[in-house]
């Protein structure tokens, strides 16, 4: 007995000494910030904007917004109450005002800050707080709404800078660090992993998300890897109260540097640029058009006289490859293409009517404002309705020459009436059918003995065009 109660003791005082070793084991297995943090945190920026702006004498009770949430409320478009820009009004006085805050990092010595495009939109004037204390105003070089991404000078010499990593090594689970200015606390420092890439949240850039607690104020600062390298530029939050819930977004570095590297040289960022409207496909389409599998963009509208419409891309056409690379979803053909410099000639590759086609496009330059503009043609006017169709609902007329030079087609038939199975397929008077099952409809003859072949059992594909937009619709004939 003694020696059992002797062996008992001895190994609960091994165990006590070893959980000391055990901690220390623990500790080591997590990421120390700290080296990461005084190497990094001086060239990490403090960003205030202001905006001269009118208040009115008159007005009483307006709610006074502190300057920590401005920059969230301007983010999302949230007028501030009681100020307007523009020459005061009814006794109005013009005063500097606060506007919001944000975050920066230096990416040169001589200056260059790169920071978000929302951070200093509409600001008159930009100050930017270094880590010394300095307030140095900045000049802004240029800025880029499409990526949010913006680069303001300040004139000073000598100053720290971040090392520029690769966000394209990243990985899910990854251990990542942010510096910032939340509400206005400078360089407070936070951390999290990677949760996933190329989350689809913008047209043109594929966001990083993160678990990272990011702010109002931390836009701005930068994403950081274990090895001190920045690979993100925190931009986006999403949240229902205001605040962080567990879910941030920041922009790719590489992508970002390719804007402030063209910021830097010109002031503005040139984008390739087709004319078209891509949409995502279905699987329902995709196996309808003979396609397979729903890989690829199809073509909803093409601008009339864009850089698309002179390679021959149609209305319906599935992009499937552009410059050799290949084609998943629509958002692929809008960065693809966006990548791409203005004057480059370039292979597409289209699925049409059941084949694949090769095609070679010049690309444009994206214009300023709009992205694709197209007119919407005339509505042309019906003729007499046939009663051939009633089976599915539609009633039909021919496209007289004068109305296809106007819509500029070959083909097609317009549709009078859609009841039944064409109503509840979402077609309406006006529609265009292009194609049945991928087959051209040349007239109503031979639309009608078409649909006399097929079989009653199986979905119809019609191309359809209403206005500009041209799309594939699945109609279920009725039993």
């Amino acid at each position: 007995m003694a020696r059992w109660a002797t062996a008992l003791l001895s190994a609960s005082l091994l165990s006590l000494s070893l959980a000391p070793l055990h901690a220390q084991a623990q500790a080591r297995d997590l990421p120390d910030f700290t080296e990461l943090v005084e190497r990094v945190g001086p060239a990490v920026v403090n960003i205030r904007t202001s905006e001269r702006v009118v208040r009115n004498a008159g007005a009483n009770g307006a709610p006074e917004i502190n300057e920590q949430m401005q920059e969230f409320l301007r983010r999302f478009g949230i007028p501030l109450p009681d100020q307007r820009r523009g020459a005061p009004r009814g006794g109005g006085e013009e005063e500097p005002q606060r506007r919001g805050v944000g975050s920066g990092f230096i990416l040169s010595a001589d200056g260059f800050v790169m920071t978000n495009a929302h951070v200093v939109a509409g600001a008159d004037e930009i100050f930017v707080t270094l880590t010394d204390k300095r307030e140095l105003k900045a000049k802004l070089i240029g800025t880029d709404q499409r990526s949010d991404v913006a680069v303001v000078k300040i004139e000073a010499t000598g100053l720290p800078l971040v090392k520029i990593g690769d966000s394209s090594r990243l990985k899910v689970g990854e251990w990542v660090m942010a510096i910032g200015s939340p509400f206005g606390f400078d360089n407070t420092v936070t951390a999290g992993i990677i949760s996933a890439k190329a989350r689809d949240t913008g047209d043109f850039l594929p966001l990083i998300q993160t678990d990272v607690a990011i702010n109002p104020g931390n836009s701005g600062g930068p994403l950081l890897n274990m090895r001190g390298e920045v690979v993100g530029i925190n931009s986006q939050i999403y949240s229902q109260s205001g605040g962080f819930m567990g879910i941030s977004f920041a922009i790719p570095i590489d992508e970002a540097i390719r804007v402030s590297d063209q910021l830097r040289g010109s002031g503005k960022v040139v984008r390739g640029f087709i004319g078209v409207l891509p949409d995502d496909l279905s699987k329902e389409v995709a196996e309808a058009i003979g396609l397979g599998k729903p890989n690829g963009a199809i073509v909803r509208r093409v601008e009339p006289g864009g850089p698309a419409e002179k390679a021959g891309i149609e209305g319906g056409d599935v992009i499937t490859k552009f410059d050799g690379k290949t084609i998943a979803k629509a958002v692929d053909v809008r960065r693809v293409v966006a990548a791409i410099k203005p004057g480059a000639k370039v292979p597409v590759q289209v699925f049409r009517k059941g084949v694949y086609k090769d095609l070679s496009l010049v690309v444009g330059e994206m214009p300023a404002e709009n992205q694709a503009r197209a007119g919407a043609a005339e509505e042309p006017e019906a003729k007499a309705s046939p009663t051939a169709l009633a089976a599915l609902g539609l009633s039909v007329s021919e496209l007289t020459e004068v109305q296809k030079r106007e819509l500029k087609l070959s083909t097609g038939v317009r549709i009078d009436a859609a009841t039944g199975p064409a109503a509840r397929a979402g077609l309406r008077e006006g529609d265009l059918i292009l194609a049945v099952n991928n087959v051209e409809v040349t007239g109503i003859k031979p639309l009608q003995a078409q649909l006399a072949k097929l079989d009653k059992a199986k979905l119809i594909n019609l191309l359809v065009r209403r206005d500009d937009v041209v799309n594939f619709v699945l109609l279920r004939p009725a039993r």
